[in-house]
């Protein structure tokens, strides 16, 4: 009978020598196996796979489950900022809280089954008296940034040249110093960015994917490590600036695609999650929420658009800067105006310009074609939001009032107040405030839903713009 280890309340409780070990009734799982019974216990509690990831849960979320309960390893293949690193650092949740290891093993040893030297050497030396240590989750995860100059010695291990020289033999099991792969023996082991790594170098993983062990040097050792291997990729990488060599691709039992998120809703929730909070002295950021999902909706329609190169991908990422730049403009303006809210308003929007441009590539021909482009994709982003968030009935008033004269003056440097003038002098405009901010909402907000509907009245080309030094006028067509 397997001992669930993680009954046990921390490693004080738990057996502190190999003969505890076997009185106890605890014996080891592969794994794989041990994933998976994890698995199958999270999918049985109806609790979600991994944690802080949004938008998979009807796409990648499975798939992952069914390459974990068969015991696969798996490659995650997508674009950047589409939380595979995230996804793959989270599994390490599914290993048990507490695993016994052989004391000062350097590779996690089970103490009733060794397989390094040191390890063999010491349960043979003293028996049921081999110290037993616990080790925690969070120390049998292993993760490894491909990169050119990633050598076969830092996966896989190498001759330690101190220990030879202490006197021990070149041939001698004892003067191998161990890789990052056989140290995370029992565990999870990452590669991020798997094409990046040389083709020489990924031949060294063969024998880790099928044989299960590795081999060092000219050693005549075969060490047999119980590890389930996890990589990333981005598709560009995978066709053009790197590969992954067939026979390792052949290895892997699944290649799981993820993706951006798919919807607004989602993306703002990412957002949310995310966004580091700006937090100022005297200042409190109140952001509307028509605001946020603007934000979200850039990068929706960057990854639509032709004038964005789609194989670079628009990551998630794009969204969060964009959310803390306009946050940020907003408290720079009201520090400015001496206002103790910052609501991030549409005159707050050409902040955009360089976060976004920071996070894409744009396809542009000429010189200061890519702010245009950036500029473009805002305002479609905010046509979007008013066209659906809008009260249209009410709006109709609003061009009339402008017909008949009315003229509303918006920027920076406007201060909240003049906005609550403006809604209440401009028939139908209130109702429209009103609608997405709620009635007892405070200038700032009032201010912020104002020039929603005035700059999305503007570009639906039923009210005329007037761009002027400090802002803004808005006027009948």
């Amino acid at each position: 009978m397997v001992q669930q280890t993680s009954a046990l309340h921390g490693p004080g409780d738990r057996p502190a020598s190999l003969g505890e070990l076997r009185a106890s009734g605890w014996r080891a799982e592969p794994v794989r196996a041990e994933i998976r019974r994890n698995v199958l216990a999270r999918v049985a509690a109806g609790k979600p796979l991994v944690d802080g990831v949004l938008g998979f849960a009807d796409t990648v979320v499975p798939q992952l489950e069914n390459a974990l309960i068969a015991g696969h390893d798996v490659i995650l293949l997508g674009e950047r900022g589409q939380a595979k690193s995230r996804v793959v650092r989270s599994l390490v949740e599914l290993l048990d809280e507490w695993t016994p290891v052989v004391a000062g093993s350097e590779i996690n040893d089970d103490p009733l089954r060794p397989v390094s030297r040191f390890a063999r050497d010491l349960v043979a030396e003293l028996g049921d008296a081999t110290p037993v240590a616990w080790v925690h989750r969070s120390d049998r995860y292993g993760e490894k940034l491909a990169t050119p100059d990633t050598s076969i010695a830092d996966l896989i291990g190498e001759v330690d040249p101190i220990k030879v020289a202490e006197g021990r033999y070149l041939a001698d099991e004892l003067t191998i110093h161990y890789g990052l792969v056989p140290r995370t023996n029992r565990g999870i082991f990452a590669v991020n960015e798997l094409p990046d790594l040389a083709e020489r170098i990924q031949v060294g993983l063969l024998n880790v994917l099928e044989e299960r062990d590795v081999q060092i040097r000219g050693h005549r050792v075969r060490l047999p490590v119980d590890v389930l291997l996890v990589a990333t990729a981005n598709p560009e990488d995978y066709t053009n600036r790197g590969r992954i060599i067939t026979p390792l691709k052949d290895r892997f039992g699944a290649q799981i695609r993820t993706h951006y998120p798919r919807d607004v809703a989602t993306e703002m929730a990412i957002v949310a999650q995310e966004a580091a909070p700006l937090v100022a002295d005297g200042v409190e950021v109140a952001f509307p929420w028509f605001m946020a999902e603007a934000v979200a909706t850039v990068s929706q329609a960057a990854r639509a658009s032709s004038r964005v190169d789609q194989r670079s991908g628009v990551s998630v990422r794009t969204s969060v800067a964009n959310y803390e730049t306009l946050a940020a403009a907003a408290v720079r303006r009201a520090v400015r105006a001496g206002e103790r809210v910052a609501a991030p308003r549409v005159s707050d929007l050409p902040a955009l310009v360089p976060s976004t441009l920071g996070k894409i590539e744009v396809e542009a021909l000429d010189e200061g074609d890519d702010e245009e482009i950036v500029a473009q994709l805002v305002a479609s982003a905010l046509l979007q939001v008013f066209r659906e968030r809008c009260p249209q009935a009410s709006l109709a008033h609003v061009v009339t009032a402008f017909a008949d004269g009315a003229t509303a003056e918006v920027g920076p440097e406007v201060p909240a107040s003049s906005y609550v003038e403006i809604a209440g002098s401009t028939p139908g405009l209130a109702e429209a405030v009103e609608a997405l901010v709620g009635p007892h909402a405070g200038p700032e907000l009032v201010a912020s839903a104002v020039e929603l509907v005035l700059e999305g009245l503007h570009l639906s080309r039923r009210l005329n713009k007037d761009v002027l030094p400090g802002g803004a006028a808005y006027r009948a067509r």
